[in-house]
């Protein structure tokens, strides 16, 4: 009876929200809060972080989140017009679910401002605007089997995923405190059948070499003030990780990815062709 079709928002829902962690009738996200997520940080002295969010009117929720996902899943980011191609999938996406967005030359003005933005040192500060469509797959289905598959022989436990952390992970990085949040009691423990998801993007660099890339819309301001860059900064973006589970999505994700190269890719080498992971926020 505990074979099951499974994926990290099913290992997760008791972690989340009722709202998000419930099976939608419609098609929308299942890993992203309804509901402003604040995370308190310490205040830092930086100007430049004082600005406020150019998508800081947009609403909060799945809904928006959605329509996020919906225009830059079609949206040629090299495309010469990045403005013209944004405005058309902004329309085209609120011809097919209307959402109060504002203005909607705002929203044209913040999603340019993400695709044309750095990705940081991890693909050596390439932006989305720089990768063409042969360069990228969105919306990478999976299904793949987990201890068996359609012959169980076993389960995969959180607790095994969380040694696998401590065993090969020093001190100083990032993920190695994420393996005492495994524990968590929400958690679906362990598992056995087949794990499913969507990830969001896969971009191939020079190398060639392939990143796994998730967009988040999640709200980290405090509720009712403006939306600004300071609530973005670094320590915020490592709390909400940890708090989502998002680490889980994506140690998943990468294995996702690691076994479709392995299928598709001659030579493959994930010591090579394994560029990371980027929550873009």
């Amino acid at each position: 009876l505990s074979w099951r079709r499974t994926s990290y928002s099913d290992i997760t829902a008791e972690a989340h929200d009722p709202l998000v962690a419930s099976e939608p009738e419609r098609p929308v996200l299942s890993d992203e809060p309804e509901t402003p997520t604040p995370v308190a940080v310490e205040d830092v002295a930086r100007p430049e972080l004082e600005r406020e969010s150019p998508l800081g009117a947009a609403p909060v929720g799945v809904d928006f989140g959605t329509f996020v996902h919906t225009v830059l899943e079609a949206t040629d980011f090299a495309a010469p017009d990045l403005d013209a191609e944004l405005a058309e999938h902004v329309a085209g996406a609120l011809s097919r679910r209307a959402l109060d967005l504002g203005e909607p030359g705002r929203v044209v003005d913040g999603l340019r401002a993400a695709i044309e933005t750095s990705l940081g040192p991890v693909v050596g500060g390439v932006r989305l605007r720089d990768v063409e469509r042969a360069n990228r797959l969105d919306e990478l289905e999976f299904e793949l089997p987990l201890a068996g598959g359609d012959a169980p022989t076993g389960r995969l436990t959180l607790q095994a995923i969380a040694g696998a952390l401590r065993e090969h992970l020093p001190s100083s990085d990032p993920m190695a405190a994420y393996a005492s949040r495994l524990e968590d009691p929400a958690l679906r423990a362990q598992v056995r059948g087949f794990l499913t998801g969507s990830i969001d993007l896969v971009i191939r660099l020079e190398g060639p070499r392939f990143v796994v890339v998730d967009y988040k819309t999640n709200w980290l301001g405090p509720i009712g003030e403006p939306l600004t860059l300071a609530h973005y900064q670094a320590e915020a973006l490592a709390a909400e990780l940890s708090r989502a589970h998002y680490g889980l999505q994506a140690l998943l994700y990468t294995v996702a990815l690691h076994r479709y190269l392995r299928w598709r890719m001659p030579g493959y080498d994930p010591g090579r062709h394994l560029a990371g992971v980027l929550y873009l926020f």
